[in-house]
Parts: C-alpha cells; structure tokens; sequence
C-alpha cells in the first residue's frame, strides 16, 4: 500500500531539490566553465539520479489508488511529463560538457563555453519547470488528502454502518 501523504512530502522536497538544481547550473553557466567534467559531471549525475527517483515515484503511484482518486490520473500524466523534463536536463547537462570538451576532438569547435552555457541555460529552464509541476501536485494532493480526512465519515464513522450485517445476496431477498 502507497503511503499518499509520503508521496506528498516527497513531491514537495522533489520540487526544492529542482529549484537548487536549477540554480547550480545557473552559477556553473555564469562561469567560465574551465573544468567542465569537473564542474558540470557532478551536477548532471544528480539530476539523473532524480529522474530515477522519479519515475521510481510516478511507478509507485501508478500502481497505488492514486490513479483512481479524483484528479489523480491527470497528476500522474503532469509528474511524468516532469521526469522527461528532468530526464532531459540530465542529458543536456552532458551535452554541456560535450560542448565544452570537443575542443580537444575537433579543432574547429567553439572555444568558449558559449555552447555548454546555452545546454545549461536550457537544462535550467527544465529543472523549474519541472519544480513548478512537482509544487503544483504535491499542493494539489495535500489539498485532496486533508479534504479526505476532515469528511465527517472518515474522522467519525457511524456505529450502525460499521456494525451493521451486510445484505443478503440478491437470490435470497425473496419475498
């Protein structure tokens, strides 16, 4: 069973996670970029290994009774469009420091870190746009859940219906 109101708190500090992200690969493309395995590998293997969390995560509720809730399979689909987002700023994050490095490869490559700022530029836009949808969810899901649990049947069932027998089956009400 899926503990919906973890995923909540997880989708929040996902969404945290993206914006830091997001401002490391603003701060590396503000700079010169000298060491470009250096600066920009460390930052590229922590988005891939977010975007393993979440698609980790969208599996988890995929297969949970989240899905069914009302608005659920639309969050499902807006957190699986995030983790392409997240996905693809990892890849445009090794783009970076492709650009940077093929100088030593061909000669005639740009030497300034132009290229690998612009792929920065592009896996920062990624990064807050995926922290934005993930926000919105987690929002969205800790609205739904605490509308859940302040029902009056949820915090207070009724004695009769949780004691009562179940009807008979159809084939014996016969009257």
């Amino acid at each position: 069973m899926v503990d919906l109101t973890e995923h909540t708190r997880l989708l929040g500090e996902i969404s945290r996670t993206l914006r830091e992200l997001s401002a490391e690969a603003r701060r590396i493309r503000e700079g010169e970029i000298a060491k470009p395995v250096r600066e920009i590998a460390p930052l590229s293997l922590r988005v891939h290994e977010l975007a393993a969390q979440c698609t980790r995560q969208v599996h988890d509720l995929s297969v949970s009774r989240y899905p069914t809730m009302e608005g659920g399979a639309e969050s499902l689909a807006h957190l699986a469009g995030a983790c392409a987002q997240i996905s693809l700023a990892s890849a445009l994050c090794n783009l970076a420091i492709h650009h940077r490095t093929e100088i030593y490869l061909d000669e005639d490559a740009d030497p300034t870190p132009a290229a690998s700022a612009d792929q920065l530029g592009r896996a920062e836009r990624e990064l807050q746009r995926a922290a934005t949808t993930y926000r919105a969810v987690a929002q969205q899901l800790s609205r739904r859940l605490a509308s859940f649990t302040t029902r009056p049947e949820f915090l207070h069932p009724s004695p009769t219906l949780s004691n009562a027998t179940p009807p008979a089956p159809a084939a014996r009400r016969r009257s």
